[in-house]
């Protein structure tokens, strides 16, 4: 039973009071069956151990649900809202070098998120098991990275994997390979929620082992509850552990960083983001502000309507989460000792394959920063910052503009400027295997500046791309790239555009009329984009503007065309 993004209500909304629903739940009537049926459920689980980690879990379920009816905290006032000052925010290049690394190392956990499924690029099991570089996964650059900080400091860094119900059982199996004398492994599992009905709230699942469609992991928010109900908050503490970096696993950029850690100890910071500067790539995530002096992580889902704009664009708000956490464990121990900690919720909704509208209530692990006392943030290079998230991320990933050291992406030296060049692939290579049989070889683009692919495009072997490239098959129709051949920019009626007549004719596979068409379309494709002009290829724009034109340049070049 998948679970489909309802086109009629946000997928990521930031909760509003829904007053039918305050109604509802404030009713003993109601109240009372939503416990039963929460309870109901926790008897289905046979097993002693489970049945008392389910029932823990009903109970922050319910008050993450009680307080999602009881409607949103406080509002934002806007007039408090501010850019983050440079106290708050410092530069990654004024840290200072770690004094004593070792000492330093020997207090540090490092806790990557792996709960996500490969969906998104077509796979079945955890994220994290993809290929990504060199024939490496995500976890073996992970463990390769943490292996060289043990083996070269001489310490013991423990690496901690959050997964959920769905990725588990995938990720014990992919991990029994690795050296546990290298690297201490501890995967532990976050919480498992019923997604609830729209209208009556009430759980989907029927008992403990309904399909997995009517559960789901609520947010890397889980974390710190996670960590505190497993019992490895306390085993961390008594293993002399002082901090706790944490990082979603698909973020290859995210690597132990001693003078990050030197600066959180120096400054006593109980709660340090890494942030970096935004590009049209994460317009859409959370940013840092300053509310009423204090640093507060802010949603795109919480900002009103009409501060939207203002809130994307880097002007006055220049700063993007990365995700990558320093926390100081004692701390944390604290506040969760003293009653919890309340994230932001996040309201995904969504429609069941029979029809039926659900919701799932997440929380994000950066909204924490608001509970603790001495919070901090810095601006890191984007070299930390290297998220996979489609398969246009893996293409730069795999190709020549990265090098492998240790685990870590390093950019190569051939590379002329530090910039990363933009990719854009469409849905033909959104699957890992669609991904997989379109390029032969991954093309070298190292000189690369943007490159975009729409439509049924294959690459062959010993391709390169350089400047801006931009390939557009219409629809009906394929694009064959040969073995070798070097596409680049040209000038093209004051327009930058791709020099795909430096290709024979019989690559494309399209007749003189159509292959007129496509440069046509390529040179107002870059018009558009040289003017921010937002363009998404749309099939029947392309048959509404280009088919006419097809006709005429028919016309001109077939004679026996009527």
């Amino acid at each position: 039973m998948s679970l489909l993004q309802e086109s009629a209500s946000p997928f990521r909304r930031i909760h509003r009071r829904a007053a039918k629903h305050l109604r509802r739940f404030t009713t003993g009537l109601e109240s009372n069956r939503l416990r039963n049926e929460i309870g109901r459920l926790v008897n289905t689980v046979s097993d002693l151990a489970a049945k008392k980690a389910s029932a823990v879990e009903s109970q922050m379920f319910s008050k993450l649900l009680a307080r999602y009816m009881a409607g949103p905290g406080e509002d934002l006032d806007w007039g408090k809202v501010k850019s983050p000052t440079s106290d708050q925010i410092v530069p990654y290049d004024r840290l200072p070098q770690a004094i004593d690394e070792v000492a330093l190392l020997k207090q540090l956990a490092v806790l990557n998120v792996n709960g996500s499924l490969g969906t998104s690029v077509g796979m079945q099991g955890a994220r994290s098991a993809l290929d990504v570089k060199n024939d490496f996964t995500f976890l073996d650059l992970i463990v390769q990275q943490i292996a060289h900080v043990n083996a070269n400091c001489g310490v013991d860094l423990p690496l901690l994997l959050m997964t959920s119900f769905n990725t588990h059982e995938d990720t014990l199996r992919k991990i029994q390979k690795y050296d546990s004398k290298q690297v201490r492994i501890t995967p532990f599992m976050q919480s498992k929620y019923p997604t609830i009905m729209k209208d009556s709230l009430l759980p989907c699942p029927e008992r403990e082992k309904d399909d997995e469609g009517a559960w789901y992991a609520p947010g890397h928010g889980d974390l710190y509850t996670a960590l505190y109900h497993s019992g490895l908050l306390d085993r961390l503490l008594k293993d002399g552990k002082h901090y706790l970096f944490v990082s979603n696993s698909d973020n290859l950029g995210s690597v132990v960083d001693s003078k990050i850690l030197q600066h959180m100890s120096d400054t006593k910071v109980e709660f340090l983001m890494e942030v970096t500067d935004k590009t049209n790539a994460n317009i859409n995530g959370g940013t840092l502000i300053d509310y009423d002096g204090t640093i507060r992580l802010l949603e795109i889902a919480q900002v009103p309507s009409e501060h939207l704009e203002e809130v994307k664009s880097a002007r006055k708000f220049r700063f993007a989460n990365t995700n990558n956490l320093w926390i100081n464990l004692r701390a944390l121990k604290k506040i969760l000792d003293d009653g919890g900690i309340e994230l932001d919720i996040i309201v995904n909704h969504k429609v069941m394959d029979d029809g039926r509208s659900v919701i799932q209530l997440e929380t994000a692990a950066g909204s924490a920063i608001r509970h603790f006392s001495n919070t901090g943030a810095i601006n890191v290079p984007r070299s930390r910052f290297i998220p996979v998230k489609n398969c246009s991320d893996l293409l730069l990933i795999k190709s020549d503009i990265y090098l492998m050291e240790n685990g870590r992406l390093v950019l190569n030296e051939d590379r002329m400027f530090g910039t990363i060049p933009v990719i854009e692939l469409d849905d033909h290579f959104k699957e890992i295997r669609d991904f997989r049989s379109r390029f032969k070889s991954i093309p070298s683009i190292i000189d690369l500046d943007h490159l975009t692919v729409s439509g049924n495009v294959y690459f062959g072997r010993d391709v390169t791309l350089r400047g801006t490239v931009i390939i557009v098959a219409v629809e009906g129709q394929r694009i064959d790239i040969p073995d070798g051949p070097c596409l680049r920019q040209s000038d093209y009626d004051g327009a930058i555009t791709s020099m795909l007549t430096s290709l024979p004719l019989s690559c494309f596979r399209l007749s003189i009329s159509q292959y007129c068409i496509l440069n046509d379309f390529v040179s107002n494709l870059t018009y558009q984009r040289i003017n921010n002009i937002p363009f998404s290829p749309s099939l029947p724009a392309m048959r509404e503007i280009y088919v006419p034109k097809a006709i005429n340049y028919q016309r001109q070049y077939d004679p026996k065309f009527k």
